[in-house]
């Protein structure tokens, strides 16, 4: 069976994911938070900045905390912003956008809380506010480390 053809059922290609290798640096489970525990620190430790249409959390990582280096990038979404498939939309142009953005250095922690304007707003657009949110964290940690 082709690649392109979907598997008994309708459940889409039976080749697996048709997604590519992640991009610039960023991808697998060491460059994400997960846990409950790691979003209520950066929440609770962190500083937040707000960019036009997301707010972005984020919190310089001790060595011992988690031994990874670079950022580990996490979302929400609310419910506030619709329902299962908006929610999941938005999730999925997020995790494409900081798929997009060039690395940052540094250990950080950075989640992201979008608004609904992410949904409809042009990709290139979404990857630079991306961008900048992540630089912005990366600049703001490097000065609250130094004070």
């Amino acid at each position: 069976m082709p690649a392109n053809v979907s598997a008994p059922g309708g459940r889409g290609p039976k080749s697996g994911s048709q997604s590519g290798p992640p991009l610039a640096g960023w991808g697998g489970k060491s460059r994400r938070l997960l846990k409950h525990a790691d979003f209520q620190r950066v929440y609770e430790n962190g500083r937040r900045q707000f960019t036009g249409n997301m707010t972005v959390f984020f919190l310089r990582r001790s060595s011992e905390a988690a031994p990874a280096d670079g950022p580990r990038v996490g979302l929400t979404v609310g419910k506030v912003l619709g329902g299962s498939v908006e929610r999941n939309r938005i999730k999925r142009r997020m995790r494409e956008a900081v798929r997009h953005s060039p690395p940052c250095e540094g250990s950080l922690d950075v989640v992201f809380n979008p608004r609904k304007s992410v949904l409809t707003m042009p990709f290139d657009e979404l990857v630079r506010e991306v961008s900048r949110g992540l630089k912005l964290a990366e600049q703001r940690a490097r000065v609250a480390e130094k004070k």
